[in-house]
């Protein structure tokens, strides 16, 4: 089936944000599981990634087309996962800043809930110099946001130039996640749902973007590279974490995000939820 014919099968049984959320979850159940033990081979803490925003008006196409190509991630029956995540940096918001300027060998600090899977981390994101992303964390048993203890203090100081106490929360990122393993190459693709940003003044929802991320050892061929050009979708290389800065801190410099955070709010704000009818 072409996109353009998916497309218009989706517009004849979505027409608002609620329908669309409700066939997806529908859609995931079609998918033939993974488990966590099972994708050991694809975590890809060390990898290479790109990343796309989706219309969640295309998205139910756009898993159609993936069906045979990739399995999900099922954790204890779940297929859709909640992700609270809690961003860190300095008072003078040093790590954006380096974003910001396209520094090199940069950081990004942040604490997981694994909402469904009650696991808690401390993790730490170093995009080096080459271009690679490499992933380290720790468990913690605290909540994000609650005292951080020795075991993450010790990590902290270990796998970055900073000590917990340049640090403090500064934004708060919540999404649902659909996490989809290659059936042919160690390809894993997150695709996450009504993300949100929040801070203690401030909430921005994007409900009607999906942001999804394609991550591989090496850059290689990749079935849902080929159908992002289908779907003319382009690669926009930027981050929640500074997507959510410059939507609640009004106050930033974001000069190098302005066109992608143009294309975001072209994206959000061109769906109108009722717009589909049978």
């Amino acid at each position: 089936m072409t996109a353009k014919a998916n497309l218009l099968k989706l517009k004849s049984i979505a027409t608002t944000t609620e329908d669309l959320f409700a066939h997806i979850r529908q859609q995931a159940n079609s998918f033939e599981p993974i488990s966590l033990a099972e994708m050991d081979s694809v975590k890809l803490m060390n990898r290479t990634d790109a990343k796309f925003l989706i219309p969640l008006e295309m998205f139910s196409a756009i898993l159609t087309d993936l069906l045979p190509h990739y399995r999900i991630l099922e954790v204890n029956g779940l297929r859709l996962a909640d992700y609270e995540t809690l961003y860190f940096d300095t008072e003078s918001l040093q790590l954006y800043h380096e974003h910001q300027s396209g520094r090199l060998n940069r950081y990004k600090i942040r604490q997981r809930n694994y909402v469904q899977s009650n696991l808690i981390f401390t993790e730490v994101k170093f995009k080096n110099n080459k271009g690679r992303t490499i992933k380290t964390r720790v468990r913690q048993q605290v909540l994000p946001g609650e005292t951080m203890d020795d075991n993450v203090c010790n990590f902290l100081q270990r796998q970055t130039p900073f000590v917990a106490t340049d640090l403090q929360p500064v934004l708060w990122v919540d999404y649902t996640r659909l996490t989809l393993v290659s059936r042919t190459t160690a390809e894993r693709l997150t695709l996450d749902l009504n993300l949100t940003f929040r801070n203690e003044n401030n909430t921005q929802n994007y409900a009607s973007v999906v942001v999804a991320e394609v991550k591989q050892e090496s850059l290689k061929h990749s079935f849902f590279l080929d159908l992002m050009r289908k779907y003319k979708l382009r690669e926009g290389s930027i981050s929640k974490y500074c997507l959510g800065i410059i939507s609640l801190y009004s106050h930033v410099k974001h000069n190098r995000f302005k066109l992608k955070l143009n294309h975001l709010h072209k994206i959000a704000y061109a769906f109108s939820p009722r717009t589909y009818h049978a």
